[in-house]
C-alpha cells in the first residue's frame, strides 16, 4: 500500500511531534503523522502536564517556554482541552532558598513574579504549609493541562479541524523523502520531521550517538484528594537546583552546600518536588531522576519515600494514599534540545531536557519556519 500527496510526514505522535504538525499545517501543509503505538503512551502522557516557565534557563529556553505557552492557551480553547491550574507557587523553608528567589525576581525573567512573605502567602492561598515555610515566589506565568487526556484531544482537533492524517500502531522503517518506508507500507511526503521521543536507534542512530543522548528514568505518584483545592502548581526549595533559571544565579551554590547536607538523598536521587491537582481533587506529586543508556525499569522505593517526605516537608501533612505510581523516561543530553538535518529535506527533533510540554510549541515553529523559510509568528492560529 502507498500513501501519496503528503506535504510533510512527521514521525511521533507525542508532543514534540503533535506541535511540528501543527506548526506545519497551519502553513496549509498536508501532514501525516506516524506513530508506532496506538496511542500516545510515552513521556508525554507520564508528566505533570506543568506548561512551565519560570525556572525555565535564561535566553531561548525560557523565551520558547513563554511563547509555548501562549500556544497551549491558544489550542487549549481550540480543543476544547481545560486548563486545570495556572501559576505556580513555589515554597522555601530556608534563607539560602529565599536568597535565590530574591536574587532570581532582580532578573528579567522575575518580571510578574513577587515574593510572598509566610504571612501573605496564608492571606492570598489559604492552603496548608508549615511553620517552617519562610514564604514563596509566585509566578502567574504557567499553565497545566492534564496530559493523558489532553494529547488525546490534540489529535482529534489536528485531525478533524486541520485536516491532518495519523497513521497509529506503523512503524517507521527508513526515511528518505519522498519515500518514507513503514510497516504498513509507502508513505509518500516531500519531506519528513522525525521526533523519536527516547527512542534512540530506530532512525538516524548515528546523529543521535552524535550528541551523546542517554535517558532519564522518573518516578510519580497519584495521591487521593487532599480535601483542599490548591491555588496553582506548588514545588519547594529544591526546584531551585534543578531548573537552570534559578540555578544557573550565582546565590545557588550556597544552598546547594545547605542541601548536600540536609538532604543528600533527595540530589543523589534527583528527587524534587512538583504537586499539581487534577479536576478531580488528586494529586499529582513527583518526581526523581535517574540516568542511563537503558535505566532498569524497577523504581527504587526509596525514590516514592523521598517524594514523599519532601511533600510533607513542604505542606506540613501527611501524605494522602497512593492511588496510581508510574515511571517515565526521557531523552537527555547535556543541551535542552537538538534539531538536525541528517539528509535533505529531513530534520531530526529531540527535546533532552524534560521540557517537551514547556517548550515544543515553540520549537516546532522555528523547526517549521527554517524547512519552509517562513516566520511563523506571523501565520495565524
Amino acid at each position: 500500500m502507498t500513501s501519496r500527496g503528503f506535504d510533510l510526514a512527521v514521525v511521533g505522535a507525542g508532543i514534540v511531534g503533535l506541535a511540528h504538525a501543527w506548526a506545519a499545517a497551519r502553513l496549509g501543509k498536508r501532514v501525516v503523522v506516524i506513530e508506532r503505538d496506538a496511542r500516545a503512551n510515552g513521556a508525554s502522557i507520564r508528566n505533570f502536564g506543568f506548561v512551565t516557565v519560570t525556572g525555565q534557563q535564561q535566553g531561548q529556553v525560557w523565551n520558547r517556554a513563554r511563547r509555548s505557552r501562549d500556544l497551549w492557551v491558544a489550542a487549549a480553547g481550540s480543543a476544547g482541552i481545560p486548563i486545570e491550574q495556572r501559576g505556580l507557587t513555589l515554597t522555601v523553608r530556608t534563607p539560602e532558598a529565599q536568597a535565590v528567589i530574591e536574587a532570581f525576581l532582580a532578573t528579567p525573567m522575575g518580571e510578574g513574579c513577587e515574593w510572598l512573605s509566610a504571612g501573605k502567602l496564608k492571606q492570598r492561598f489559604p492552603t496548608p504549609t508549615p511553620p517552617s515555610t519562610r514564604g514563596a515566589l509566585f509566578s502567574p506565568h504557567e499553565v497545566r493541562v492534564e496530559s493523558r487526556t489532553a494529547l488525546p484531544a490534540l489529535k482529534t482537533w489536528l485531525e478533524n479541524r486541520l485536516g491532518v492524517v495519523f497513521m497509529t500502531s506503523t512503524a517507521v522503517l527508513e526515511v528518505s523523502p519522498p519515500t518514507i518506508r513503514t510497516s504498513r507500507g509507502v508513505v509518500e511526503a516531500a519531506a519528513a520531521v522525525v521526533c523519536p521521543g527516547d527512542d534512540l536507534v530506530s532512525l538516524f542512530p548515528d546523529e543521535i550517538a552524535a550528541q551523546s543522548v542517554t535517558r532519564c528514568r522518573l518516578s510519580m505518584l497519584r495521591l487521593a484528594d487532599p480535601g483542599f483545592r490548591l491555588p496553582s502548581a506548588m514545588m519547594s526549595d529544591l526546584g531551585l537546583v534543578r531548573y537552570l533559571g534559578y540555578a544557573e544565579l550565582p546565590e545557588v551554590a550556597t544552598l546547594r552546600r545547605v542541601l548536600e547536607a540536609t538532604h543528600a538523598d533527595c540530589l543523589l536521587h534527583g528527587v524534587h518536588l512538583i504537586v499539581t491537582q487534577s479536576a478531580d481533587g488528586s494529586l499529582v506529586v513527583g518526581d526523581s531522576h535517574h540516568y542511563g543508556d537503558t535505566p532498569a525499569p524497577f523504581a527504587p522505593q526509596v525514590a516514592e519515600d523521598l517524594i514523599l517526605q519532601e511533600f510533607r516537608a513542604a505542606t506540613g501533612l501527611a501524605p494522602p494514599p497512593v492511588t496510581e505510581r508510574w515511571t517515565g523516561t526521557y531523552s537527555s543530553a547535556a543541551g535542552p534540545m537538538f534539531a538536525v538535518t541528517p539528509t535533505p529535506n529531513v530534520r531530526l527533533v529531540m527535546v533532552t531536557s524534560g521540557a517537551g510540554a514547556s517548550t515544543a510549541f515553540a520549537i516546532a515553529e522555528d523547526v517549521i519556519g527554517d524547512l519552509y523559510q517562513t516566520f511563523l509568528g506571523d501565520i495565524g492560529l
